[in-house]
Formats: structure tokens, sequence, C-alpha cells
């Protein structure tokens, strides 16, 4: 028993095929469609700010945050289910990644780890880490690059996962210009600000 329980856990520790989150992704579709819910993580932080009592202070937060509560325990949902997976189920070698990303990487001058002890991969440790909040590089990419992010996501009236996946499913065209501006954006930043930022900053 106590070795089939070990199989199980190597076996499921392995990468899994993208396939099977496009299903799940689909199944959470059909059960918050079902129950008339829009799927999009950014809106638990309007929900946050008015369980806060920001509401006092500006309307925008001024609603009844008891009709958004399943999306909060959806969010701890998440955390929990990130923590379990990278505390019992990850793997002992850095995220898999193509060569060509890895390449591009080391242009811009961010090592990636050869091994888990010098990181899990899925954040570059060159520019996500504490020392980095003091350079103007590092400024530029983790607070500036964060306020953006935040403040064009309520701009554009939700995130990518609201848009991509709950917007493009029911047929919204605002959701079909978001996605767009994702992908434009995200060409941009790649092949020409990243550059700029890395070569110049």
């Amino acid at each position: 028993m106590e070795i089939a329980a070990l199989n199980f856990i190597e076996y499921i520790s392995q990468p899994w095929h993208w396939a099977f989150s496009g299903f799940m992704i689909t199944v959470v579709m059909f059960i918050l469609t079902y129950l008339g819910k829009k799927f999009g993580l950014s809106g638990s932080f309007t929900t946050l700010c008015s369980i806060g009592g920001a509401g006092k202070w500006y309307n925008y937060f001024d609603f009844d945050w008891r009709k958004q509560d399943w999306l909060l325990v959806l969010v701890i949902g998440a955390i929990m289910g990130g923590s379990i997976g990278s505390s019992f189920l990850s793997s002992s070698f850095p995220v898999q990644i193509s060569a060509e990303t890895i390449s591009d990487l080391s242009d811009l001058g961010i090592s990636y780890p050869t091994s888990i002890v010098e990181g899990a991969g899925f954040l570059p440790t060159d520019i996500f880490n504490f020392e980095n909040l003091i350079t103007i590089r590092g400024f530029t990419l983790i607070i500036l690059g964060g306020f953006f992010i935040g403040f064009g996501t309520r701009w554009a009236g939700g995130c990518t996962s609201g848009h991509a996946i709950s917007g493009l499913s029911s047929l919204q065209i605002p959701s079909l210009i978001a996605v767009i501006g994702f992908f434009v954006g995200g060409l941009i930043t790649t092949h020409f600000l990243f550059p700029l930022i890395f070569n110049s900053i």
C-alpha cells in the first residue's frame, strides 16, 4: 500500500499535459456559468478593499462584498493548491522551458537555474529579489510594472484570466479587444521594452 502511494505521488509529480489544464478550466467555466458567476481573479482585490472599508472613501468599493465571497474562496483554494503542489508534488528539476527562451533570457543577462538549488525557474531571481528594489531597473520592473498591471487591469475591467477565459467564452467583444491588447503589449514588451530596459538601465 505504501509503495503504491509513493508510486502515485511520483506519477502525479511529473509534468502534466497542457490539455488537462484546459479541460479543468472548461469544467470550472461550465460550473460558474451555470451558477451565474464570472471568472476573474482581479475582482478579489476589489472585494478585499470593500471588506477593508474602502467604500467609505471611494464609491467604487461601496458594494455588498458578500455576493463575491465565493471568489475569495476560489483565491484561497488556488493558494492552498499551489502550496500543496510546490511542497509535496514539485519536481527535483527547475521548470522546463524551451531552449530558445533560455537563450533569449541569457541575451538579456538573465540566468536560468540549472538545478533546483539555484531556483525553481518560475521567476528569474536576477530580477525578482529585494536587492533589486533599490535599483533603477528593479524599481522599473517590479514597482512601476506592478502599478501598470494593477491600473491596466482595473481600467480594462478585468485581468487576463477574466477577459481571456470568462469574457471570450461568453463571446464578449470588449474581452476580445482586451485580449488582443494583451498580446500586442506582450510582444512590444518582449521585443522592444525588455532589450531597452536591460541594455540601457
